[in-house]
């Protein structure tokens, strides 16, 4: 119960987190200012927030375009939909995979 607990909590942070970055990024990049680097924005999709990514993607029409960037996240979502799928399909729960 814990674990289910502690993963929604650290996927809505995550996903909230990545989701701002994107924002400041957007804003930054529209003031001409330092930009987050795009390896740190793809880092922080495979760590879980893909969801806030693409959110901010969306929201702030920003990396639409750029395929650069767009192959490798959805290369990211597509493992990630892989590796959801797999633990359904094999039936593991979460608490026996990850937190023993």
């Amino acid at each position: 119960m814990y674990n289910i607990i502690f993963l929604g909590t650290y996927l809505a942070t995550i996903n909230l987190f990545t989701w701002l970055v994107f924002a400041f990024d957007k804003s930054q990049s529209l003031r001409n200012k330092k930009r987050v680097s795009e390896k740190t924005l793809l880092m922080l999709s495979a760590a879980g927030g893909s969801l806030g990514a693409l959110a901010g993607m969306n929201m702030f029409r920003h990396k639409t375009k750029k395929l650069s960037f767009q192959l490798p996240f959805f290369i990211i979502i597509a493992l990630q939909t892989l590796l959801v799928t797999w633990l359904i399909y094999h039936r593991y729960s979460l608490s026996d995979t990850f937190f023993s």
